[in-house]
């Protein structure tokens, strides 16, 4: 039974990690991999990224970003569960659950085209409303103001159910036993919530927090290249974004894996940090 999962991480990802090797290449079609002549000096790559005049803008969007996803974007969902777990209408509970968790199966683009009805400054219904109140359309998806807000809460938005069925799922787990002791003992809701329920997913609450943060300089790729325009490149634009321009637009590919180890590294450090901090609290992956 383990064979079908250990093929598939052996094949897709263990083994293209050879492909690591171009990051100190100055790789050509031609030559392929192993034929490629090794960089000179061999960080040269490295260098030629860091050296870059947008490094340091790119670097602060990359961390602000994903530091504002993981702030505003873990406790909704752990609130949605919450709520759902309390709540004892089963039709009402199963209609929150499946409208909730529908946005995390459409892809950015259909979400850019609700957004775009929605904040546009010329059509969108919102400016539409203001202007009808007698204010002034706002520039939402061009305003360097507005569009990390906009990036953050729609994020929110589409994982906020998906988020919510992993706290379900841990609280079903929960000792059933524990709340009828509760009970017994006079215990309102809220403490039972406070006391049992947020203790028994703590470990799940840790768990994603560690994993999220191993990906703290992606950022969201997909969502910010199909939102963002050049006129919030200031605030929006990314690691992942300036590695497509400048690494796979221009086949500059050696720099474009010199910038995906680099992130890499910064990611297992973060992992490794995250994980011996949780295990003092008695918590931790491994």
């Amino acid at each position: 039974m383990l064979l079908p999962g250990a093929l598939y991480f052996i094949v897709f990802r263990y083994f293209p990690m050879y492909g690591v090797v171009i990051a100190f290449k100055d790789y050509s079609f031609n030559d392929g991999i192993l034929g490629s002549y090794w960089a000179d000096p061999w960080n040269k790559h490295f260098l030629t990224f860091i050296h870059s005049p947008y490094f340091g803008q790119l670097l602060t969007n990359t961390l602000l970003i994903s530091v504002y996803k993981l702030l505003f974007g873990m406790l909704p969902p752990i609130l949605m569960a919450l709520l759902l777990n309390e709540c004892r209408i089963r039709w009402f509970k199963s209609l929150v659950q499946t409208l909730t968790y529908m946005p995390h199966f459409l892809s950015w683009v259909i979400i850019y085209g609700i957004v775009l009805a929605l904040l546009s400054q010329n059509s969108g219904l919102v400016n539409h409303w203001i202007e009808e109140a007698g204010g002034q359309s706002i520039p939402f998806l061009t305003s360097t103001t507005y569009f990390r807000s906009l990036l953050v809460s729609s994020e929110i938005w589409q994982n906020l159910g998906w988020g919510a069925i992993i706290y379900l799922a841990a609280m079903a787990g929960i000792d059933p036993t524990l709340y009828e002791a509760a009970r017994v003992d006079g215990a309102s809701r809220l403490r039972m919530i406070w006391h049992i329920t947020l203790p028994g997913i703590r470990s799940v609450i840790v768990m994603l927090l560690i994993l999220r943060l191993g990906h703290m300089l992606d950022a969201g790729f997909e969502q910010i290249y199909i939102m963002y325009n050049i006129q919030v490149y200031p605030v929006a634009d990314i690691l992942d974004t300036w590695v497509f321009r400048t690494g796979l637009q221009q086949l500059n590919f050696s720099l474009a894996s010199a910038v995906g180890l680099f992130k890499a590294a910064i990611g297992l450090v973060l992992v490794l940090v995250s994980n011996r901090i949780a295990k003092r609290w008695g918590e931790g992956i491994w």
